[in-house]
């Protein structure tokens, strides 16, 4: 299927592809962020806790969701990934796609596409099993989270205020995670803490 019949059947895509309802406990925004230790792609441990005393931003992926191509393939993600490590901000990318999915990439595979998309993150995680997508309760590609330097969860939710797969939108959209970590490193509280996270479906391993 091209990109373009993703942009202009929106109907189609939202029926396919949005995250759904399903009953998963969350990361409570105002509490501490789930531990987790997990593998990247290059298969280095990664701990939550080695970035204590930094702001972290975790995005989940899928290269397959047209919600991820729009913002990729508008390179509006890589400049949220950049913008935030220039700040300091550590940046974790997550796929928490089950290893018998149709659209799941191992992980030298999904590194190559991060490497080819032209992406910034600090590290592109693996996390087969689901265990800290779970812990967090990332409904959707792209969902996001911010968590402060004390490892507090300060933001949950969706990229950017307008849910739809049209790059187009991208312009006029408000950056929530830009939003957050521009307030917080302010000294501000985050002003819209949490937001409704849209895109496709987390495919969880049962």
């Amino acid at each position: 299927m091209t990109f373009s019949k993703f942009v202009f059947a929106p109907a189609l895509i939202a029926a396919a592809c949005l995250a759904g309802g399903t009953a998963m406990a969350a990361a409570t925004v105002g509490q501490p962020a789930p531990a987790f230790s997990v593998t990247d792609t290059g298969g280095k441990t990664v701990n939550l806790a080695d970035y204590k005393g930094k702001y972290v931003v975790m995005e989940w992926v899928n290269p397959g969701c047209p919600f991820v191509v729009k913002h990729y393939g508008a390179a509006n993600m890589q400049a949220t990934q950049k913008d935030a490590t220039a700040k300091g901000a550590v940046w974790l990318t997550v796929s928490s796609t089950a290893p018998g999915a149709g659209d799941y990439k191992k992980p030298a595979e999904l590194g190559k596409w991060m490497q080819q998309q032209g992406g910034a993150p600090t590290a592109t995680l693996m996390d087969d099993d689901g265990k800290v997508g779970r812990a967090y309760g990332a409904k959707a590609t792209p969902h996001t989270f911010v968590i402060d330097p004390q490892g507090k969860l300060i933001y949950a939710g969706a990229i950017d205020s307008k849910p739809t797969a049209n790059p187009a939108d991208i312009p006029a959209a408000t950056n929530y995670v830009k939003t957050a970590l521009a307030e917080a490193m302010a000294g501000k509280p985050v002003s819209t803490p949490t937001t409704q996270a849209y895109g496709c479906s987390v495919k969880y391993s049962s």
